[in-house]
């Protein structure tokens, strides 16, 4: 089965980004692969205070992955798989795609705002002629009937 690779983080395009895979999934046939990455200067404390900070980022990630995955089980008919991983995002990003190769195509969402489109489409595009797969990126500002209707 073809996988839709999604980052689960705190970005506003986020959200889009996971109703695109979602919905193409629903569409293909596919599965949808969220990624959330902790980044290792989370953790620079002392070793008992990083392990609760560790425990407490797994149960964020987690909590807010259930609220996509409820989305994509009860309106698509999609039964996410979250991955959590602790390093830099990038190159997190790449070993996973690396190891399943049932991932197809990641899924970014862009922002619109002053920042650009944003630090994993900026270093990922850079590097988007090395990749093993495609890259799709979904605007952030896009409505979710547009979105319906390219999907």
């Amino acid at each position: 089965m073809r996988k839709f690779l999604v980052v689960l983080d705190d970005s506003r395009e986020c959200l889009n980004a996971m109703r695109f895979a979602a919905m193409r999934a629903s569409r293909t046939g596919g599965g949808v692969e969220i990624l959330a990455v902790i980044p290792p200067d989370e953790f620079q404390h002392w070793i008992g205070v990083g392990d609760v900070m560790r425990a407490e980022a797994r149960e964020r990630i987690e909590a807010h992955f259930e609220v996509f995955a409820k989305w994509m089980r009860d309106r698509q008919g999609v039964d996410p798989n979250l991955v959590i991983r602790e390093g830099e995002p990038v190159p997190e990003i790449l070993d996973l795609i690396r190891e399943d190769p049932e991932i197809g195509i990641l899924v970014l969402g862009a922002g619109s705002g002053k920042g650009g489109p944003g630090p994993l489409v900026t270093q990922l595009t850079k590097a988007s002629g090395t990749l093993p797969v495609p890259i799709t990126i979904v605007p952030g500002e896009m409505s979710k009937e547009r979105l319906e209707a390219i999907t």
